[in-house]
């Protein structure tokens, strides 16, 4: 493998057409076990990854409960906050985003280029050495920068602390994270296109055992330094898990005793694409440099309340990036063989199918905030004045959800049309307006940033967090709009006048159901009863607005739970798509 500029040409082979038949057939047939998955693989992957993500935001969330019934709203919990700014920022760049973003095409590329030329040298084995060590220098020196410089780093973070001594002490303790972060994010990625899920669902659950375990241990003897010596070793423990499952792919890939010939298509290493990937991830993270730069000069407990109220906001989020992090693989592999045409099916339907999740659990969150914060966090150091605020700063977060999902679906065929690799033998070359768009996330992303800091400065004197919780939402909105268009002129033809159609129905479906259910939950005063009651009404009322607006994510799971329980009528009888013409294009692909 060799290293070039990035002004050489993309990764990808002309753009083709998708072969008749399935979407599943568009991907080239595989010569050994890298054969595409087909049948109910996406079910099973999704099902695996629900669960165990599902079981990693559950011990978060029993996290941000422990830090409340130990420690509060106070100046302790906002000074953990500002050191957790560091795992907050090199997670979603070393695990989540841009890892993800560069990692997981790259390792499609190099299993697309092993099944074309079985007989060659692995293109998987040379992007491995080509890129790990190179990356472990890297975040090493990342991690004794940020441990050195930590009183600097709390400094500009959070000038409003009365007392940085101890943010600068939990600082340099979670600087650790970020070398097994990006180990564990390099991992992650390879095995994702393998397209092996389980380990890599399981990093958060691993990662929150190891906070609880020095949160229950040592929270009477150290305070808030317990939470931050359990962040540096939930994240060695998350390394440490995908370690075995990644050497295992390595192992029982073809042998390489066979593979004797030079390969015609060997890959290129492109290090600069990192740099717009790398840029927009830490804009988008910039907004929660921006809460807690303004947060501090609030009164105290103010970043806590806005940190509490995120945990709870971006649950609803989470789930719907879960779809998009079972089918990013296959997307990025579609893209590596040129089919433009399957990739836009495929990321439409994650745009709508993301959107219906998020959108309910908006809803919910509309409805019955006050009672679920009560019922979650009322305990302990944390009062009712402190779930009043948490509550009404989720309420106006949630604004923002629907916009933060779409960016996770939408960002990661954006990037993967010019990954950190091309082939070699790829004579073309790129144009100037191509490299451009490369940087079309970053600008998308500093506009809405823009948005963000103007809404706070204005709103923040006299709504305090709300006023903050309302420029994150209108920031996010504005660059997922932008990002929308953007995704057309990077080449994957998404036909937007149906995407957002679809859309718009799944809003006013949302939108009856919080009013109904808001109207259910303030019939009890009892936080149990008063969110059961809520919750249950806001998802029916969503899936009978959504089945009679004829929302495609809505009406077809509510008619399938109909049919199977002898309620509904046949599906051919409802001229419906049967499972194999499911992602055709009105042309009969």
């Amino acid at each position: 493998m060799t290293t070039d500029q990035p002004a050489l040409a993309p990764a990808l082979p002309a753009p083709r057409s998708a072969p008749a038949g399935p979407p599943a057939a568009a991907e080239p047939p595989a010569a050994g076990p890298e054969r595409p998955p087909r049948g109910g693989f996406l079910v099973k992957a999704f099902g695996v990854t629900a669960v165990l993500s599902a079981a990693g935001s559950g011990l978060g969330l029993l996290r941000d409960l422990l830090l409340a019934r130990y420690f509060g709203a106070s100046q302790g919990t906002d000074a953990f906050l500002v050191a957790w700014t560091v795992p907050e920022t090199a997670a979603p760049l070393l695990i989540e985003d841009a890892m993800s973003f560069l990692m997981v095409p790259a390792f499609a590329l190099a299993l697309v280029l092993r099944e074309e030329d079985p007989d060659a040298p692995d293109p998987v084995r040379q992007l491995v050495r080509a890129t790990l060590p190179w990356l472990l220098l890297a975040l090493s020196g990342l991690a004794l920068a940020a441990a050195l410089g930590a009183p600097q780093l709390v400094e500009l973070l959070a000038p409003g602390l009365p007392d940085p001594g101890l943010a600068v002490a939990c600082t340099r303790i979670t600087a650790i994270t970020v070398l097994p972060f990006g180990v564990a994010g390099y991992l992650a990625a390879a095995l994702r296109a393998h397209h092996s899920f389980t380990a890599p669902a399981g990093i958060y659950v691993a990662y929150n055992l190891g906070i609880l375990a020095l949160l229950f241990g040592f929270h009477g003897v150290l305070g808030v330094r317990s939470a931050a010596l359990g962040v540096a070793l939930g994240s060695l423990l998350m390394a440490v898990l995908l370690v075995g499952p990644f050497l295992r792919h390595l192992r029982t890939g073809p042998a390489a005793a066979g593979r004797t010939r030079r390969s015609r298509n060997a890959l290129v290493l492109m290090p600069l694409a990192l740099l717009p990937v790398a840029a927009f991830t830490l804009t988008r993270q910039s907004q929660v440099f921006v809460e807690r730069y303004l947060g501090s000069a609030l009164p105290p407990g103010t970043i806590s309340h806005l940190n509490y109220a995120a945990k709870v906001s971006q649950l609803a989020m989470t789930a719907g990036i879960l779809i998009c992090t079972v089918t990013f693989p296959l997307v990025a592999r579609a893209l590596a063989a040129g089919d433009l045409t399957a990739a836009r099916d495929r990321v439409e339907k994650d745009l709508g199918q993301a959107a219906a999740v998020v959108l309910l659990g908006t809803a919910f969150l509309m409805a019955c905030a006050p009672s679920a914060v009560s019922l979650l966090f009322e305990r302990g150091a944390f009062g009712p004045g402190d779930t009043a605020a948490t509550a009404a700063v989720i309420r106006v977060y949630s604004f923002g959800l629907p916009a933060q999902a779409l960016i996770g679906v939408m960002i990661r065929p954006y990037f993967s049309l010019r990954p950190v690799v091309r082939r070699a033998d790829d004579p073309r070359r790129e144009d100037g307006g191509r490299r451009l768009l490369d940087w079309y996330p970053v600008a998308a992303m500093l506009l809405g940033l823009a948005v963000t800091v103007t809404v706070g400065l204005l709103a923040t004197p006299r709504f305090g967090a709300l006023g903050l919780a309302a420029g994150n939402a209108s920031g996010i909105t504005a660059t997922a709009a932008l990002l929308l268009r953007g995704l057309v002129l990077r080449g994957i033809p998404l036909r937007l006048r149906r995407v957002l159609g679809d859309h718009g129905r799944l809003v006013l479906a949302a939108a009856g159901g919080a009013v109904a259910g808001a109207a259910a939950a303030s019939l009890s005063a009892d936080p149990l009863l008063s969110t059961l009651s809520g919750g249950l009404t806001v998802v029916l009322a969503f899936a009978a607005l959504g089945t009679g607006l004829r929302a495609r994510e809505v009406r077809g799971p509510v008619l399938a739970a109909a049919r199977a329980v002898g309620l509904g009528p046949d599906r051919r009888a409802l001229n419906l798509p049967t499972v194999p013409d499911e992602g055709k294009s009105p042309h009969g692909r």
